[in-house]
């Protein structure tokens, strides 16, 4: 279970800092698709995560991608 608040720990930590502009997409993006396996419905969200990040790998994005990128990010953490 200490994994699992780990990751809930540090997907919240990482959404934040990218929200408020003190985290680059690219660290974002290599930090999701660094993760590893995870139960569901936490292994979903990360793959689902991990599939858009890997599909999107410009560091450059507009704001509806970001929006989407963030999303993405909460999906992980929310219940």
């Amino acid at each position: 279970m200490s994994k699992i608040n780990d990751l809930i720990a540090s997907a919240k930590t990482v959404c934040d800092r990218y929200e408020k502009g003190r985290m680059e997409r690219e660290t974002v993006r290599e930090w999701v698709l660094r993760l590893g396996a995870y139960p569901p419905p936490h292994g979903d969200r990360v793959r689902e995560a991990a599939e858009w990040f890997r599909a999107h790998s410009a560091t450059e994005v507009p704001a509806d991608v970001r929006g989407v990128d963030l999303d993405r990010l909460r999906a992980i953490f929310s219940q």
